[in-house]
């Protein structure tokens, strides 16, 4: 596979469909406050028919990051979700970090979601941790597993191979999330939730710059935070914005991984950029 001729970027649109799971893993009493679990709910009521719908309009191919919980709770979005066409990747089985688990918990959590997804019929080659937060073992655990990409690491605009592994990164960055710029904390109300048009601006920006380095856009948005009726209508205008480009490549993450896995050396250290279409070198 290889980058249609003429691009010099790459985008990639990808949900974490997180659901109820996010405040359950921060407080297990959550699971039983079912008005706390209804901003998640959204997500899989509401969010995610919305977000489907307006891919579909845009002929954009998303990659769909969910835990395995989440995939046994709302297994008929999930179906729907790769119905549609699009990839799913893995977000852990709970929606708590690597680093909080020992070497055995953080193996089970992998292959608990990995037979969950497989399960209902996809085929994950990409992980994505609930927290973007690794522990010691996780690029050894994913090596392990045979997974082909990761989209986690904020250290580069290229993706790169893991030194002395075969993994990708994809990597990835909080201004291009919606959850920082649009999250609300209910505990402590010491946040302003940021208007769309704000939230635009920092995006397109951002976007513009790596698009001129020649890296990868990876936007992560949540389908209970970006599926929200005031917002949706300002993300579908940035994707819009991005497909209307004649050098940008929109793909899923498979995609753009297995192009890097295609160009990217294989001698670990050494190796980062170097093969990937870039205006860095």
């Amino acid at each position: 596979m290889s980058c249609p001729e003429g691009t010099i970027c790459a985008f990639v649109v990808t949900f974490d469909f997180d659901a109820e799971e996010v405040w359950i893993a921060e407080d297990p009493a959550n699971a039983s406050r079912p008005c706390v679990l209804s901003q998640g709910l959204y997500g899989a009521r509401v969010g995610v028919p919305l977000v489907l719908e307006m891919l579909d309009s845009l002929g954009v191919r998303a990659t769909f990051f969910v835990p395995g919980r989440v995939a046994e709770r709302h297994s008929a979005r999930v179906r729907q979700i790769l119905a549609a066409g699009h990839e799913m990747g893995l977000h852990g089985h709970t929606h708590r970090s690597p680093a909080d688990m020992g070497r055995d918990e953080e193996q089970k959590e992998l292959r608990l979601s990995l037979r969950t997804l497989r399960h209902l019929g996809a085929d994950p080659v990409g992980y994505r941790s609930p927290s973007w937060d690794f522990s010691p073992c996780t690029l050894d655990l994913l090596q392990g597993a045979g997974l082909l990409y990761s989209s986690n690491y904020m250290d580069d605009v290229r993706p790169y191979r893991h030194p002395g592994r075969s993994i990708v990164e994809l990597p990835v960055h909080w201004s291009l999330d919606d959850a920082p710029h649009f999250w609300f904390d209910a505990a402590s109300w010491d946040r302003s939730i940021a208007t769309p048009s704000a939230v635009r601006e920092i995006w397109q920006a951002e976007f513009e710059g790596i698009r001129s380095l020649g890296g990868v856009c990876v936007l992560t948005l949540h389908p209970q935070i970006c599926a929200r009726p005031g917002r949706l209508a300002m993300v579908r205008e940035f994707l819009q914005s991005a497909v209307e480009c004649s050098d940008v490549w929109v793909a899923s993450a498979r995609e753009v991984a297995e192009h890097a896995d295609e160009v990217l050396p294989r001698n670990g250290e050494g190796g980062r950029g170097r093969g990937w279409p870039s205006r860095l070198e």
